[in-house]
């Protein structure tokens, strides 16, 4: 049975957070209820570097590999796009793509992805770890080989940030604003294969 999610607005910063990622990442956040409720909890970074967009149509955004978008934190068990669980805490949202190696071909019609890190692997919010270092921090989050993705695309036309909406059956997706950019991330969902 599909349930619905509500947007609720978090007037207070991300709990217990490195004093470097404190300086990093906005006072203000959001919160993803569920019927049982607090699904996540979003906060963003206040600056994200943005460059052109590159000229591949699959790519969405600028961002350089491994830049630091916000923190996520989950108060329950959550999950990511694949449907791996991801445990209750606090984790880094770095950008990345998805590589064009074959494996990935239709997962999505953009390569643009949040991969998720434990805070705790990822104390520098500055970095910008390459591909696979990247992945393999990820792989804490999901405690599996495969990163934790929430996947990234361009905001529907007319979404406002913050703001949330149903997308398709499963997805419920996330409009928000860091520094001069606007996306959108799926929170909740599932890739069907």
């Amino acid at each position: 049975m599909a349930q619905d999610y509500k947007l609720e607005s978090l007037a207070t910063a991300a709990p217990s957070l490195p004093s470097a990622y404190a300086a990093a990442i906005q006072a203000q956040g959001v919160r993803i209820n569920g019927a049982s409720g607090a699904w996540c909890e979003v906060w963003l970074a206040k600056s994200l570097p943005v460059g052109a967009k590159p000229d591949d149509a699959a790519i969405s955004f600028g961002i350089a590999q491994g830049t630091l978008l916000g923190v996520i934190r989950f108060p329950g068990k959550g999950a990511d796009r694949r449907g791996q669980v991801i445990p209750a805490g606090v984790y880094t949202l770095r950008y990345s793509l998805f590589p064009v190696d074959g494996a990935h071909s239709g997962v999505a019609p953009q390569r643009d992805f949040a991969l998720l890190t434990p805070l705790v692997a990822d104390p520098d919010p500055a970095a910008k770890p390459a591909f696979a270092d990247l992945v393999k921090i990820s792989g804490k989050a999901s405690g599996t080989p495969h990163p934790a993705v929430l996947s990234l695309e361009t905001p529907p036309a007319g979404a406002a940030a913050p703001s949330l909406v149903k997308e398709g059956e499963h997805d419920w997706t996330l409009t928000v604003k860091a520094g001069d950019i606007t996306f959108s991330m799926i929170v909740v969902g599932k890739f069907e294969e």
